[in-house]
């Protein structure tokens, strides 16, 4: 028999969460699981780094005072042993389209371990909330049911079959749990934006509009994408690379060439 699986289970939701419980139960009954989480929630946190911090032994694992970038640093170079996976989540809430790929947690923790040569998955799930905030809704363990059957079988199965080959990570958002297994869509991240901004004597409120456009019947998203898939009940897995790939283009060169010219004056540009 060959050796079980070994995992690094991180999150940004913070290792007291539902979310990360659920995985590291369903992911423990086939494989080798070492938890390195923050201690607690660093949501949106994107890739930002410490160069120092605290760290304690909790009862699921690692508990880091800092961010999931951090975690998956410490767990890669010193907490754990060698992983084959580095797996995030289960985030309460859904990462979808482009925008939030260098803005989540969830994600950033996979685009780090991209950056170690380990593949990564970042799972997550939408939760319809029609206004109410996802701090106040309360999700049981059996809530995940769908996400943690298909992290454990992208697992299982992603390594042997090659994915990793051409995708440094997996970007999977899952439908909550609704009766038999749902399908699995791949998917383009959305490149949906509607960030906004509205000034109130001296603060400025931020809002993501994108959230306020889920209705399956007016969702402007096209087919293909991931808030598409999830929204109408599929599972949306996107095989995404790090670093991001660089564009050449013939105008940038062209500029290039020309610096520095004194005598070209931007009229000329």
């Amino acid at each position: 028999m060959s050796d079980p699986l070994e995992i690094l289970l991180t999150n940004d939701d913070g290792i007291d969460s539902t979310g990360i419980r659920a995985l590291h139960d369903a992911l423990a009954e086939r494989a080798n699981v070492t938890v390195v989480a923050p201690a607690t929630d660093r949501s949106a946190c994107g890739r930002s780094m410490s160069h120092e911090v605290d760290v304690e032994e909790r009862e699921l694992g690692y508990a880091v005072f800092g961010t999931p970038s951090d975690c998956v640093v410490a767990g890669l170079a010193e907490l754990g042993p060698e992983p084959d996976v580095v797996v995030a989540g289960c985030n309460k809430g859904a990462n979808l389209g482009e925008y939030v790929l260098g803005r989540s947690g969830t994600v950033s923790a996979a685009v780090e371990a991209a950056f170690f040569d380990v593949p990564a998955i970042a799972t997550s799930m939408y939760i319809p909330v029609d206004g109410t905030p996802l701090s106040e809704i309360d999700l049981a363990v059996e809530d995940y049911a769908e996400a943690t059957r298909v992290t454990s079988y992208l697992v299982e199965r992603a390594l042997g079959a090659g994915v990793f080959e051409h995708a440094a990570y997996l970007n999977v958002n899952v439908p909550l749990p609704d009766g038999e297994p749902a399908p699995i869509e791949i998917t383009d991240p959305s490149k949906r934006y509607a960030m906004d901004a509205e000034r109130d004597g001296t603060r400025i409120h931020l809002t993501d509009r994108v959230w306020e456009r889920m209705d399956p019947e007016t969702l402007p998203d096209p087919e293909g994408t991931d808030r598409r898939a999830v929204v109408e009940g599929r599972i949306s897995v996107s095989p995404l690379t790090a670093p991001h790939t660089t564009t050449h283009a013939e105008a940038l060169t062209a500029l290039a060439k020309r610096y520095p010219d004194p005598a070209e004056s931007l009229d000329q540009c």
